[in-house]
């Protein structure tokens, strides 16, 4: 049978799908979601949310309890040859970051997340694999066991083996990092620090203790070694109670519990293109790498978010297909960076050669308590520094309001606002499927907010906030992903920068052809 059309359809519910589907759902684009799992999943190798992780499920109102219910690291401690060598602090607030990372399993975020698109109004169809897709000037026809469905756009969120990305043909290349990895979730008496990742590095041994949410449970994580490639369950425990013994003295018979156990390959991989016609990837159906610096979900969510205001405008008939070009041009250059940051980093910590064993144990790791160090590795690891400026969207020269604020492209800081009430209220609560324009007053908001609206259409939401003070003059308009998208003192300037950048008419966008 066939079924009716659908603006999008996004195969995989991780927590790239479901994000994008929050952000879709929530702006008034019809989306379904497919997963060839029977259920949703309940183990997961993913445990981390970044600062900006959790301000993307903030703003798409997924957020909820998590913070309470997670583990607040405040440090990492690196242990070399059995002592401690740095406490390398991650809980301390910076300038620009003001909230701690936060350790849960995947599964608690994606269970957020559907609880989110739930109240939207969309569920999850599980149990429907995606078997091919197809695509023509005008849609995509997406086969499923006993289905065809025809969608106006496909995106694949389906992970490392996506299916998607097969079938618009779009390569993967890349290179395996470590042959084989080791992970338990253990219930167990550790002595180790409640709210501290702690890492002992021997030779070219490595073991990695995550205190996770819940009774003593922790997450033991280490390479397995050319000895152990391959190892059964049963392998994998053992391999890793010796490296607990063996690293920390503490014996195998802590362990009380063994709640999930997993082996796996490290690869770098980088899809050769985000969109191909009607077909676009995001998460790692779009870019696989090492969990060190645990990069991964949150750069997913990231795709999420910068697709989901950009495929919502082109399905509202408000911006031309051409406006999806710059969600490539925009994120892929991101994972090139966690690329080769998180490669780097993985060679750093396992040691690939004597040489740079003894430059990790007593250059690297020594360095790590340097307190302009431990700034610059939390500050990178939160992703608040991720920006677009010499994007296709951003700026890419300076501007005569650069030097008193953000310019197009940056990350906008969580700023206090007004709403039209005059009711106190923060920029990101704002954001989500909506746009911000923030302008220092009710009456010269009126002719920017109508230049909004009537440039990016009637079926998009564009809230009116009041701020003041002279480092954040002007008048702006803020992206639904909290990224400045505007800034001037003219109406008519902000109209010809929407026509610009987001207009149906042809040629405005330069980028890939159109389907």
């Amino acid at each position: 049978m066939e079924a009716g059309v659908s603006a999008v359809v996004i195969a995989g519910a991780g927590p790239t799908g479901l994000a994008l589907a929050c952000g879709l759902a929530a702006a008034g684009a019809a989306v379904r979601v497919l997963d060839k799992r029977a259920e949703p999943a309940t183990t997961s190798r993913a445990l981390g949310l970044q600062p900006r992780g959790a301000e993307v499920l903030d703003r798409l109102g997924a957020l909820g309890d998590l913070p309470g219910r997670s583990v607040r690291i405040a440090r990492v401690v690196t242990h070399v040859d059995g002592e401690p060598m740095a406490s390398l602090e991650v809980g301390r607030p910076t300038k620009l970051v003001r909230k701690p990372g936060l350790l849960m399993s995947q599964t608690e975020v994606e269970a957020a997340l559907r609880r989110r698109l739930n109240s939207l109004g969309v569920e999850v169809e599980w149990g429907r694999e995606l078997l091919s897709a197809a695509q023509d000037a005008s849609g995509v026809t997406v086969c499923c066991e006993g289905e065809r469905i025809r969608a106006d756009w496909l995106v694949g969120c389906d992970g490392a083996h996506s299916r998607v990305r097969t079938s618009a043909g779009i390569g993967f290349p890349g290179v395996s990092v470590i042959e084989s990895f080791l992970l338990a979730d253990v219930r167990a008496e550790l002595p180790f620090a409640s709210d501290a990742v702690s890492v002992w590095l021997r030779g070219d041994a490595m073991l990695g203790a995550f205190p996770l949410p819940g009774d003593r449970v922790w997450r033991l994580m280490a390479p397995g070694g050319a000895a152990h490639p391959a190892p059964g369950v049963d392998g994998v425990v053992e391999e890793l109670a010796r490296q607990l013994r063996e690293h920390t003295g503490v014996h195998g018979s802590a362990v009380a519990q063994v709640l999930w156990s997993s082996t796996f390959r490290i690869h770098r991989r980088l899809a050769s293109t985000y969109r191909q016609g009607r077909i676009l990837l995001a998460g790692d159906a779009a870019h696989i790498h090492s969990p060190f610096g645990g990069q991964g979900m949150n750069t997913g969510l990231g795709d999420a978010e910068n697709l989901a205001w950009k495929l919502a405008l082109v399905a509202h008939g408000a911006a031309a297909p051409r406006l999806l070009d710059t969600y490539e041009a925009e994120r892929r250059p991101i994972a090139r960076e966690v690329l080769a940051s998180t490669s780097s980093l993985t060679r750093v910590a396992v040691g690939t050669s004597p040489a740079a064993r003894a430059l990790r144990d007593h250059v690297f790791v020594p360095l790590m308590n340097r307190p302009f160090v431990q700034r610059l590795i939390w500050e990178q690891s939160s992703q608040l520094k991720i920006h677009y400026r010499g994007g296709p969207l951003g700026t890419r020269t300076l501007a005569r309001w650069s030097a008193r604020g953000p310019r197009a492209g940056d990350r906008m800081p969580d700023l206090a606002c007004r709403d039209a009430g005059g009711a106190p209220t923060r920029l990101h609560a704002e954001l989500g499927s909506r746009w911000a324009l923030l302008s220092p007053t009710p009456h010269d908001g009126e002719a920017y907010l109508a230049e909004a609206r009537r440039h990016l259409g009637p079926a998009v939401p564009v809230v009116h906030l009041l701020t003041s003070g002279s480092r954040h003059a002007g008048v702006m308009l803020v992206r639904p992903d909290g990224h400045l998208a505007w800034r001037g003192d003219s109406a008519a300037a902000l109209g010809s920068r929407l026509r610009l950048r987001f207009g149906t008419s042809s040629g405005h966008l330069p980028g890939k052809a159109e389907a």
